[in-house]
């Protein structure tokens, strides 16, 4: 039996309280920073198997298991839910009023913990240092620097490697991954654009915001279509414009809310200062009696995932699950800040898609040409991974990531 097979021999005994972790975790969500109950329970649970348990950016949570001489790696799931009235008529659905577990990080949560105790009971199979940590406030961009701002990278030992890993609406039984950019760096960008206000019969008393911030909105789709290299990715999206209140006043302001996708970090610095370049152009062509302002928020780093980690972990993957069950992940224009943690330490790590659909609904979408419409993606009230077997399949596959670099020397994968 190799190491990997020991440390996943009681896999079956275990599912049930995983199970029953992830239905209640769903049952009772809680917003970004808000995870109280959620990391009260992870505490209560790392503390049972054995892990030494820190609480780090306020409702983050790590569990460190020192475990003899080797390296040290590190795993990632998030706690947080989403402002989302759930609709999925499951009997766990979400009991707290306008909240719901809609991305999954119920299942990420649950799962890391089933691997958190496999790897606990079975030590005698491997060496090192294995550190699961709990990152609160994933969906606002803001958990994992909230946790190096409390001190994350001093608190816990330096990991070697780190891994994510994430329930997307793909075949349940089914892991994705792929070296280099797997989701998208993101901002968000609230401008401030600034005009004249006069009364709607009197235009010409007035510099016209309205006018202004729909000169800009045009011009903008340029960024992509004529600044953008082909074949390089960049989305720029204004979700809205507001201004003025009334048909006859003209107003004195405009704001835009734009949502910049780029999967390279110099075509983002290009893309961003090519829109305030543009904003601050028009300004200047309608004589803006003041310069616009620019507000950066929900930013998102870009997930690219280390060659060499990902080839590792994606043949430790086929060797346990079968080649036909580990696909190549298409890049994801989502986004998230796992990657952020491991920047801080230095080191490399890799992301991977895990199936959260039943196969059978999943193959039948695709036989109609329905996918978009039949299979509820993430963050829509309908959003439900299948518990069997998306939550076994996401349980081992930490433990296969985690012991293909903690295995004992001379146990095979």
């Amino acid at each position: 039996m190799s190491g990997c097979e020991a440390v996943l021999a009681s896999l079956e005994a275990e599912l049930g309280w995983i199970g029953d972790t992830y239905i209640d975790l769903h049952r009772h969500p809680e917003l970004s920073l808000e995870e109280q109950r959620t990391s009260k329970l992870v505490e209560g649970k790392l503390a049972e198997f054995g892990y030494a348990v820190t609480r780090v950016g306020g409702t983050g949570v790590v569990g460190v298991l020192a475990n003899g001489n080797g390296p040290t790696v590190l795993a990632r799931g998030d706690t947080d839910a989403l402002p989302v009235t759930e609709a999925t008529g499951l009997p766990y659905a979400s009991a707290v009023d306008g909240v719901m577990h809609a991305c999954g990080h119920d299942l990420h949560a649950a799962a890391l913990l089933g691997a958190a105790k496999l790897m606990a009971d079975g030590r005698a199979a491997w060496s090192g240092t294995y550190i699961a940590l709990f990152q609160p406030g994933e969906e606002i961009g803001a958990g994992s620097q909230a946790m190096l701002d409390d001190g994350l990278v001093a608190k816990v030992p330096r990991p070697d490697v780190a891994f994510a890993q994430h329930v997307m609406p793909i075949p349940a039984g089914t892991v994705a991954t792929t070296a280099g950019p797997v989701l998208s760096a993101a901002d968000s960008l609230r401008i401030t654009v600034y005009g004249k206000g006069a009364h709607g019969s009197m235009p010409h008393m007035s510099v016209d915001p309205v006018v202004l911030a729909s000169a800009i909105v045009l011009r903008l789709q340029s960024v992509v279509s004529r600044e953008t290299k082909p074949g390089d990715f960049a989305v720029v999206t204004v979700g809205a414009l507001n201004a003025g209140a009334t048909a006859n006043i003209i107003p004195d302001l405009a704001t835009l809310l734009l949502n910049i996708r780029t999967y390279d970090t110099h075509v983002r610095a290009s893309v961003l200062a090519a829109i305030e370049r543009i904003v601050k152009g028009e300004c200047s062509a309608a004589g803006s009696p003041k310069s616009p302002e620019f507000e950066y928020y929900d930013q998102f780093p870009l997930t690219s995932n280390d060659a060499i980690v990902t080839e590792k972990v994606r043949a430790a993957f086929s060797a346990h699950f079968g080649a036909h069950s580990v696909r190549t992940a298409q890049r994801q224009t989502a986004s998230e800040d796992f990657s952020r943690i491991p920047d801080a330490f230095g080191v490399p790590y890799t992301f991977w898609l895990l199936g959260g659909v039943d196969p059978e609904n999943y193959r039948a979408a695709v036989e109609r040409g329905t996918v978009a419409q039949d299979i509820p993606a993430n963050h829509s009230p309908l959003f439900a991974p299948v518990i069997d077997p998306a939550l076994s399949i996401g349980v081992q596959a930490h433990v296969v990531a985690a012991m293909s670099y903690l295995a004992t020397e001379g146990a095979t994968q």
